[in-house]
């Protein structure tokens, strides 16, 4: 076999290849196109779509940079996709971005859209804007701007957007936004209610304190998700505080309390005893002569 048939074998392999490569590379490209389309678009609401598809897009360095620039954004709806995006990507680096649009952003859904994102990463202060909603301040004031202060002690401005978009996930034991709406009439309730869900995973004593104090609140959704949060919490210390919401007015508190407490004793009650010991007859005599 030739030289020069070996090279036009060679040849032929490599040109294979290429072809194969820019083929498989073709469909990406004009995906990216497509996406990029999207995030550039002057419709807000195509923009905010392109935007949280980005969160799908995990392990995919560019997808980050995308969301993160979104956050210049002046429509605050793309602000709170780009946190949303974040949420599913759990990049560590985005913390200190997040963090800072936490700490300054003056809309409510942008700074609950970022703490749900800095809590999927574990860190503290998405946990301290959850807190913050739920008592009405946060753990430190340090950062904040003056309009937060404003919309953490004013829980109205935090119900001026939905719950489906604010917040996003189910308040406590199960119930369905559906349930909750027909169960309850004001719009604030189910965000303090949410709020103190998430903190059911939050390890600092304050957050304790504040969920034992939040199972005396005026409204019965609020006690009832705090009594969720402390179930999880698998802190046995808090039954006393469980067992008055047996006497609770409402039911679903009632019932709240009375499956939380029974959750505790179940747990309880798999843990592993310690063994005894036992000192065998024998033992004993041969104690018993020294």
């Amino acid at each position: 076999m030739t030289n020069a048939f070996l090279r036009s074998i060679a040849l032929f392999s490599l040109s294979l290849t290429l072809t194969s490569t820019l083929a498989a590379q073709a469909p990406a490209e004009k995906a990216w196109t497509v996406l990029n389309e999207g995030l550039s678009n002057k419709d807000m609401d195509d923009r905010e779509v392109a935007v949280r598809l980005l969160g799908t897009l995990q392990g995919d360095p560019k997808a980050t940079d995308l969301a993160l620039k979104a956050f210049d954004d002046e429509k605050s709806d793309i602000r709170a996709a780009a946190a949303d995006a974040l949420t599913g990507l759990k990049v560590p680096s985005t913390i200190p971005k997040l963090t800072e649009v936490a700490d300054k952003d003056d809309d409510p859904a942008v700074v609950i859209a970022a703490a749900r994102a800095l809590v999927a990463m574990n860190d503290p202060t998405g946990y301290d804007i959850f807190f913050a909603i739920l008592t009405g301040q946060r753990k430190s004031n340090e950062g904040m701007v003056e309009s937060q202060k404003k919309m953490f002690q004013d829980p109205k401005k935090l119900a001026k957007f939905s719950f489906e978009q604010g917040i996003n996930f189910v308040p406590f034991g199960g119930l369905g936004l559906n349930i909750v709406r027909t169960l309850t009439k004001d719009s604030v309730s189910p965000v303090r209610a949410g709020a103190a869900r998430v903190l059911s995973n939050d390890p600092d004593t304050k957050t304790l304190a504040a969920l034992e104090n939040a199972t005396h609140d005026d409204s019965w959704l609020v006690r009832a998700a705090a009594i969720d949060a402390i179930r999880l919490n698998h802190d046995e210390s808090v039954l006393p505080i469980l067992q008055l919401r047996l006497d609770d007015e409402k039911p679903e508190v009632r019932y709240a309390a009375a499956a939380a407490i029974i959750h505790m004793h179940d747990e309880a009650s798999a843990k592993p005893q310690p063994a005894k010991t036992t000192t065998s007859p024998k033992a004993k005599a041969k104690k018993t002569t020294k």
